[in-house]
């Protein structure tokens, strides 16, 4: 009796001495912020818990966005035995010791095991394949939680039994709907601009939005102000509102146009402080590569598009590196803007001229009849031209003495415009 007694008071000050975030963990589905797609009222993880039907799954996503919280929910609304390991500090030897528990507990009492294993992805392949027969035979269902792309960190064949649900980073109102909740917890009060300076600094992570809240009303002498915010973050907070954003990428914009990679440099950093959305940074930068540099430089768009992949696949912060160098080497590429007037001169020509007819040695040729219409009749195929080009018209007549595309004298484009000015000559 006195031992029970013992244990409920410690646990109860390991409860109030818990962070934040451990305290506000919720005790129901409704009470999760976040994950609509998955925990809606027709969500399918939601249905699952529900129904107490869950098979293994794989819960992968940023830190903070409820993993833990996900797999605490389903240990409360399960019928089954719910074990719970972290590979961090856990062995093939706890692995073994679980499913042993799990065989005797479903022969004994018929009672299935839900294991959840959290950050999966430090178990090596040999950790991995530990416990794969055990779900392979249905003694164990996995709840697998991680950070990392399941798909390089996860065994293929624990991936192949498991299903996939992939968490987002909590939007910025779903970030401050939690951060008021936690300060009617604290019984706090916040001004708008720590709130705001919270939500932009926690990057869409529960647990970093309110371990700082935390600190930030321990901080205050009464309402929570910007400057406890700031305290709490280590982080001044940067202006950045709605007229910023697009005066700010304008300027970047402009810095990579006007060839001046310090500038670029330094409103990206800018623009990756205050938390703007790197896909975004990345879209404009795409864009850019064809718009402002073109031709001059062909390889400023496969430039730019990596460094998009690369923001998806490796995510913020090492991604910033990528579009580091994608500012660099677009500010430094020689720029053309002649692909752009070039399409501007077609598209204005469909739109204000006839359209004339595919001339006939253009047309398909491939389908059955097509030769007895004439179709393909004089067409010259460039390859049999020892030249690889032959002088033949490619539009109606129309348009065909238009010029849209005229390459100007920077960087490879001066190349083009040789080789066009060729065959120009010849014609």
């Amino acid at each position: 009796m006195a031992e029970d007694l013992f244990g409920a008071a410690l646990q109860e000050r390991l409860r109030r001495q818990a962070p934040l975030a451990a305290r506000m963990r919720p005790a129901t589905l409704d009470d999760v912020v976040g994950q609509e797609h998955l925990l809606g009222p027709a969500g399918p993880l939601r249905r699952l818990i529900e129904a107490d039907r869950m098979s293994s799954v794989i819960l992968w996503g940023p830190p903070g966005t409820g993993k833990t919280t996900l797999a605490r929910l389903i240990a409360g609304a399960t019928a089954r035995s719910f074990e719970t390991l972290s590979a961090v500090t856990a062995g093939v030897k706890d692995v073994r010791e679980v499913v042993e528990r799990a065989r005797r507990r479903l022969a004994e009492h018929g009672e299935g095991t839900i294991l959840f294993l959290d950050e999966i992805h430090r178990f090596n392949k040999a950790q991995q394949d530990a416990f794969l027969p055990a779900v392979e035979e249905g003694l164990l269902v996995l709840i697998g939680a991680t950070t990392e792309n399941p798909y390089f960190e996860v065994n293929a064949p624990l991936l192949s039994r498991s299903s996939l649900f992939r968490l987002q980073p909590l939007t910025p109102d779903a970030v401050r709907t939690l951060l008021e909740r936690g300060l009617a917890h604290e019984r706090a009060e916040a001004d708008d601009e720590a709130l705001a300076h919270l939500v932009g600094r926690a990057d869409g992570d529960a647990r970093v939005a309110l371990n700082a809240l935390e600190v930030a009303i321990a901080l205050a002498t009464g309402v929570v102000t910007l400057a406890d915010a700031e305290a709490a973050l280590d982080a001044r907070a940067l202006r950045y509102e709605r007229d910023e954003h697009y005066d700010i990428v304008s300027a970047f914009i402009k810095s990579l146009r006007g060839s001046d990679p310090d500038a670029g440099l330094y409103w990206l950093a800018r623009m990756l402080e205050a938390g703007e959305d790197a896909r975004f940074i990345a879209r404009r930068m795409v864009i850019l590569a064809s718009e402002d540099v073109g031709m001059a430089d062909p390889m400023a768009l496969l430039v730019a598009d990596a460094a998009a992949r690369a923001v998806e696949f490796v995510g913020l912060p090492e991604a910033q590196l990528n579009l580091a160098q994608a500012v660099v080497h677009l500010a430094t590429a020689p720029k053309s803007n002649r692909v752009t007037a070039a399409l501007g001169g077609a598209q204005a020509d469909v739109k204000d001229r006839p359209a004339g007819e595919v001339p006939m040695h253009l047309r398909s040729a491939s389908y059955f009849g097509a030769k007895k219409l004439g179709h393909g009749a004089g067409y010259e195929y460039p390859h049999d031209d020892p030249r690889g080009w032959v002088p033949q018209e490619h539009r109606p007549p129309e348009v065909a003495d238009r010029v849209y595309y005229e390459p100007s004298d920077h960087g490879f484009e001066r190349e083009v415009a040789e080789r066009m000015r060729a065959h120009r000559e010849q014609k």
